[in-house]
């Protein structure tokens, strides 16, 4: 789960456990700005005697193309977070036009709804279809190489491309706002390049004369097609393919190209009930449906900017979390009066939901590396009403458990993973991911549960979970936990969970495509009295 600010205030939603880097701003060279004119910066106090900063206006490119282009810029360059931007709405509009000027060199008009609506579905877009733009671009540019492009002309290329291929938006349109955007942030050049592309492209889609690959040939060539066909890493697809069949994979991959969809969990702990939300989405005229698994959740498929300017998570009242991760909750199984550690909880969607159902009575202590995250997580607590019942606890839990450790009869370990079951809300992790990184894991995996077992105190419970599809994360890691702990036996979740979640060891599984939610594991494990 990662915090979102929205008009300012702290808002829960539910990626997976990685550490979120803000970008710096960067400039870039080359700009020629005819078009611009001067205006004053306004300022917060309004004072007449500050003096501002001019600031360049250039009220002829589009703005949801040019905010696009920057945040697309933050995300691959910056190590920005696409969720994160994707999420943050109206109330950052002034920051977000201020890294529109340090970028480009001028300002455009601010956004309205529709450019927002159409700067989300663009930068989510543009990202999840990446490989695919790029094999496009590269097909149809003289310069077959274009990983020496400039960054900024070749997001406005994928900008294009995508709008033209993915959205089916006017072609010309399209190919005449982003040469104005082109001429306007680089130079004359790069906006005649961008034309002659665009143009090229245009008519080889009026003609169905896309030039994309064949899936044929030996094993390499086809997962090859198959990761430019449908926009994935390589190794990913050699990856599902041989765990999940070609016909699975495809069907896992173009699951994850969807616009996803949200759901949301009522705050019982504020005495805010599922019944209470959908009267709120009723009024709001939010479209929504009741989760067939657990009674604190709705899922939605548009309408989350009116539910944030309604003020229902600003209050508390509910917050953005995935049923997979409430399903995980429900193997846990949290009672009033007991106390549960919560061993990687930052930034703590489990950690709140579990505190929740302790109706004040019992702790969850929640432990993390991360001092930043534990912060937010200590103050979403206060706003969800559930502090009284979290402690936050800031230890690496490898050298937290050196000492005398923490004895309890729950303990979750909600471990770092590959993230390989949520790329359809997380389509930059696609890219970020490579396949070295997962032996890495592994040994961590390893580790944090060695060290998660020496809290558990006999007859007690330990759940071990991630969200990842990939057997190696969940699976394996179990196996080989068990092969080294002979005092831990598998508890299977059948009572916690429907029967449609069950493997057949006993573990729970969620599967993105036949389950409609975030792909995610867990196993819950015994200790011997």
């Amino acid at each position: 789960m990662a915090k979102v600010v929205y008009m300012g205030v702290p808002f829960l939603t539910q990626p997976h456990k990685t550490t979120i880097t803000s970008s710096k701003p960067f400039k870039l060279s080359h700009r020629t700005h005819s078009t611009n004119i001067s205006i004053l910066s306004s300022t917060n106090n309004g004072s007449a005697n500050r003096s501002v900063k001019p600031q360049k206006l250039n009220s002829d490119i589009s703005p949801h193309r040019a905010v696009s282009a920057v945040r697309l810029m933050r995300i691959e360059l910056g190590g920005a977070f696409a969720d994160l931007l994707n999420e943050k709405g109206k109330g950052s509009g002034e920051n977000e036009m201020g890294y529109v000027q340090r970028t480009l060199g001028f300002r455009t008009r601010e956004l309205n709804n529709q450019d927002l609506r159409l700067v989300t579905e663009i930068v989510g877009g543009t990202i999840r279809w990446r490989r695919y733009l790029d094999h496009l671009i590269s097909s149809l540019c003289h310069d077959k190489d274009i990983s020496s492009m400039e960054p900024l002309l070749l997001q406005i290329l994928r900008i294009g491309f995508y709008e033209i291929v993915k959205l089916d938006m006017p072609p010309y349109a399209v190919v005449d706002e982003n040469v104005q955007l082109a001429k306007a942030a680089l130079r004359p050049g790069a906006g005649n390049m961008v034309n002659g592309v665009l143009r090229k492209l245009v008519v080889l889609k009026e003609n169905e004369t896309l030039p994309l690959p064949k899936v044929e040939g030996d094993d390499r060539s086809q997962a090859r097609a198959l990761a430019t066909l449908y926009s994935h890493p390589v190794w990913i697809v050699r990856r599902w393919t041989k765990y999940l069949g070609q016909e699975e994979a495809i069907k896992l991959m173009i699951w994850n190209n969807i616009e996803p969809s949200y759901s949301l969990r009522a705050n019982r702990a504020k005495g805010f009930s599922r019944d209470d939300l959908v009267t709120e989405l009723n009024a709001l005229k939010v479209p929504h449906k009741l989760s067939l698994h657990l009674d604190d959740f709705v899922r939605i498929k548009t309408g989350l900017q009116i539910i944030i300017h309604a003020g229902l998570f600003k209050e508390g009242l509910c917050s953005v979390q995935d049923e997979s991760a409430g399903l995980i909750v429900s193997i846990v199984d949290p009672q009033p009066g007991e106390t549960i550690v919560d061993c990687c909880a930052a930034p703590g969607g489990k950690t709140l939901y579990m505190a929740a159902h302790l109706s004040g009575q019992g702790m969850v202590y929640a432990v993390d590396v991360n001092s930043g995250r534990l912060r937010i997580l200590k103050e979403t607590a206060k706003l969800h009403q559930v502090d009284g019942v979290v402690t936050t606890v800031h230890a690496d839990l490898r050298t937290l458990t050196d000492g005398e450790p923490l004895k309890s009869n729950k303990v979750l370990l909600d471990a770092p993973c590959s993230g390989l079951g949520v790329l359809s809300k997380r389509a930059d992790l696609r890219w970020n991911r490579k396949l070295e990184d997962m032996e890495q894991l592994k040994k961590l995996q390893d580790e944090l549960l060695d060290a998660a077992s020496t809290l558990v105190k006999p007859g007690g419970v330990l759940v071990y979970s991630t969200c990842s599809i990939d057997p190696e994360e969940n699976d394996d890691r179990v196996a080989a936990f068990l092969e080294r702990h002979a005092d831990f036996h598998i508890d299977p979740v059948d009572r916690y969970v429907p029967p449609d979640f069950v493997t057949p060891k006993g573990f729970y599984s969620s599967n993105p495509v036949k389950h409609s939610l975030d792909g995610s594991f867990a196993a819950r494990l015994v200790r011997t009295l």
